[in-house]
Order: structure tokens, then sequence, then C-alpha cells
């Protein structure tokens, strides 16, 4: 008999801040600017330099654990992590090792798959405990050009402030890895800590991986995969190291326990060393940094800017709004779209039509005109007025949306004045349409034999007719009925 494999997988997610300055320097964090600009004494390690912490990382931590529902430390101290590489200029890392400013808490994810036993009824989130989150400096950056002898180093990105989420190893797939990461990207991007752009390095990730005999409580060896920032890479990444150990296992061979890297070109990844153990980085306090000392009235000013979260979001619309759970997800994506879109319900007559209005046209026109939600330039009311014409049935959905509402964004007004104007105020009178049904029928002998043959498909035809001599105004409802009536259906 086969054996089932179970898999089992820890992240350490890493977010660069949003802040003004580095983590313990006065230098711009900036990304994208020439290489080296950025940099200080204090960066570059200098003897006699002194880091002082910036106070916008710590607010940012204790933004992010709240929101996650860590326990918060109120007494933090910081770490030196010793390594060398070119791109460390002092030698060492600050950390935080022994106390992290945060512990515990879980980030709520939802999967297409079938959930592991131990979760809730699929469509349910499932929450991914968290062990901690630590603040820490990023290193430089080295680059590396093919077919040149040395190697370039960018130290612009030496002391920009992380922060590291560790998870427990409580992911099951590499399914789950991506819905981790979608989820802590919409997170610190909702709370404004961090513009989670995975291509420019803000959001990356190492990924632990083992396996083991299913029903086996101890964990596998595991191996890490180093520096994903891309979504797909870390599923391939995972799909490929399963397939890897399970082989290794089964062939007789032990798992090595080793830090790797992924190759995106094939889908396969490589050693790079043996994994490191903490003595190995000879962690002890930085003598140069005071602990971190929060008092209970910053950690309460803190948690009154977070406000509504992005799972609380979605069941807002879902259970509130009758949402479908599509369009209740990219409504939630953003917090500026959903705190607009929510701002519109409250004068929606039809919230649900709302919703598709918001997705198929209104995002679309802001992302096109290079415009935030909050610059719409239709207010909620009149929006609201919109709808109404269409569920009275004063314009039809159709010419509303392609004539009327492109009209109202390049010049807003009320709706019902500029239909009026624009001509497209439905016609529904019965002489009026029989009219015009009498037309186009005697002018489309053939198409009517065919209709009356069986291609009731045509009838799209006639309609089209009709509204073409009414130039849209003809009430579609009535004018199919009468269609169908004189065409004998």
């Amino acid at each position: 008999m086969s054996t089932t494999y179970e898999t089992v997988i820890g992240l350490e997610a890493h977010v660069q801040l949003a802040t003004e300055s580095k983590a313990f320097a006065a230098d711009r964090n900036r990304f994208g600017n020439e290489p080296n600009r950025n940099i200080s004494m204090i960066t570059l390690g200098y003897p006699g330099t002194l880091p002082m912490l910036n106070e916008q990382q710590v607010r940012f931590a204790v933004k992010l654990g709240l929101a996650l529902g860590c326990k918060i430390s109120r007494r933090s101290t910081f770490d030196r992590k010793n390594y060398f590489y070119a791109d460390l200029p002092k030698g060492y890392q600050i950390t935080q090792d022994e106390t992290p400013i945060c512990t515990g808490g879980g980030l709520p994810i939802r999967t297409t798959s079938p959930a592991p036993a131990s979760a809730p009824e699929k469509n349910e989130p499932r929450v991914i405990k968290l062990h901690h989150i630590h603040m820490e400096e990023d290193a430089g950056k080295s680059i590396h050009t093919a077919g040149e002898a040395y190697t370039k180093v960018d130290l612009n990105r030496a002391g920009t402030p992380l922060l590291e989420i560790v998870t427990d190893p409580d992911l099951r797939s590499g399914e789950e890895v991506d819905a981790f990461m979608s989820g802590m990207r919409q997170l610190v991007r909702w709370l404004g800590v961090s513009d989670g752009n995975m291509q420019e390095g803000s959001l990356r990730c190492d990924v632990n991986v083992s396996v083991r005999p299913e029903g086996q409580e101890e964990f596998g060896t595991r191996c890490e995969v180093k520096n994903m920032n891309s979504m797909k890479f870390a599923r391939q990444a995972v799909s490929y190291e399963v397939e890897r150990q399970i082989a290794l296992i089964e062939s007789g061979k032990e798992v090595q326990q080793q830090t790797r890297q992924f190759a995106p070109e094939t889908g396969t990844t490589s050693a790079l060393r043996d994994k490191e153990d903490a003595h190995d980085y000879r962690y002890f306090p930085d003598p140069d940094l005071p602990p971190v000392v929060l008092t209970e009235a910053f950690i309460e000013e803190v948690r009154k800017e977070i406000g509504i979260l992005p799972w609380e979001a979605y069941d807002q619309l879902i259970f509130r709004h009758q949402l479908a759970p599509d369009d209740a997800a990219l409504l939630s994506e953003d917090r500026e779209v959903f705190e607009a879109f929510t701002a519109y319900a409250a004068e929606s007559p039809s919230v649900g039509d709302l919703a598709k209005l918001w997705i198929n046209k209104l995002l679309p026109w802001l992302t096109e005109e290079r415009l935030t939600p909050a610059e719409l330039p239709l207010s909620p009311e009149e929006i609201g007025r919109f709808q109404e014409l269409i569920l009275a049935g004063d314009v039809a959905a159709s010419v509303a949306t392609a004539k009327l509402l492109p009209d109202l964004l390049l010049s807003p007004g009320d709706p019902m004045q500029r239909a009026e104007k624009l001509g497209l105020i439905q016609n529904t009178d019965a002489d009026f349409l029989s009219g015009l049904v009498d037309e186009v029928i005697a002018r489309n002998p053939d198409k009517v034999t065919a209709y009356q043959k069986g291609k009731k498909g045509l009838i799209g035809f006639f309609m089209g007719e009709v509204m073409k001599r009414s130039k849209g105004s003809a009430g579609p409802k009535e004018t199919q009925a009468l269609l169908k009536e004189k065409l004998g259906n």
C-alpha cells in the first residue's frame, strides 16, 4: 500500500514599510532611485555612528499586530544578527530575536480547494496561526550581471524598515500559501503600512516546506526556499519541493535540511547551503538601542486608526448587502473602493445592481481616468437616481450604461433631465411601437418567413431594427411582446 503524505508549510513574510525614512537612520526610504543615493554613514556602518529607531516603524508594527489579533509586547528589544555579506555593510542586521513586538494572532484565508479536516466548513475562512511579528532592517541588494566578473552592490535598500511575519507550520498547500500572501498584501495596503508590491520587493516570503506520512505527529525535515517575490513562483516552489522530498523518502534517502533557491525558468529548486540555526548567527542584544516600551495610551491610539478590516468588509457586503461572493471579494479588495461603494449603497435602490455598475463600469472608468474612488464626479444621490431611471423602465439598462452614464461622468447633472435632453427616455406608447414593428416586418419578409419556420433567434434582429428606427427609445419589453404577437410566436 502506498503512503499518503501531508504537506506542512511555514512562512516568513517580509513586509517593507511605507515610512519616509529608514529604520534607524534619516536616509530616504524610496524604491527606484539611483544606486547608492539613499545612504549615510549610519547605513554604511561607519565607526562611531549610532542608530535611532523610527517611531513610524513601531506604529506600523503595532497597527498590523492589532489587526491580526496579536498580543502586543509592552517591552521589546533589538538584537544583532551577525553574518557577512557584501550588501550588509555593518556586518550584522538589527532585528528582534528574544522579544518580538507582536506574538500570536492569525490571518483568515479562503481557498477554493477542500480545507483540512481541522478547518471550518468550506467557504468559511480558515485562520492561519502566527508565531510572531518582529521589526528589523533590510539588507542592501547585490546585482549579479551575466558576463561580468564582479558583483555590483546597491545599498539604497539597506536599513529599509521591515516587519517579518512568521507563521506556525500551519499551511498545507501551495494554494494556501497563495491565499496567505494575497491576504497579507491586501491587509498591509488596507492599513497603509506598505504598498505590498511584490515586483519591487515590498512583500516577499521564505517558504519552509516539509512532508510527513498522513497521521504522523512529528514534523519531517524542512527545507527553506528563499526570497519568493511572486505568488505563482511560491506555488510552483511548494509543488516541486513536495514532489522532490517525497521522491527522496520513497527511494530510502533522507531529506537534508537546506536553504534552497527557486529557478522560475525551470520551476525547480536547488540547494544554496545547509540550513542555518540560530546559533550560527550569534544573536546578542544590540547595545546601541534601548528597549521599546509601549504605553497603553499609545496602543489604544493606534487601535483607533484601524477601523473595519478586509474580512469584516467582505462579510458586511455578503450579509448586510446580500452581494454575490465574487462581487463582495472585488469590492472589499481595496479600502478606498469599499468605503466609496458603501457610501453609494446607502442611496441605492438596488445594491446588487449597484455592485455590477461599480465593477463593470465605474471602476474601469476611474482606472482609465487615473482617479481615486473618492474622486468619482457623480454623487451617491445622482447614481441612485440613475438606477431609479432603469428600474422604473424610463431608460433601457443597455442605453443607460452605454450613453447616459458616460455623458453624466463627463458632465454631472440630474439623470432624468439629461436622459430627456439626449432623447433616451423609453417610449412605451402602443400605437408608436405598433407602427415601428409593422414597418420592420413589412421590410423584411424573408426574415419573417425564416422566423416562422423555426429560426427564433431572429427575434434579436427584429428588436435591433426597431431600436434603430426609434433611436433607442422603444421600450424593449413592450417591443418584444409586440413582435412575438405579430410574428405569430
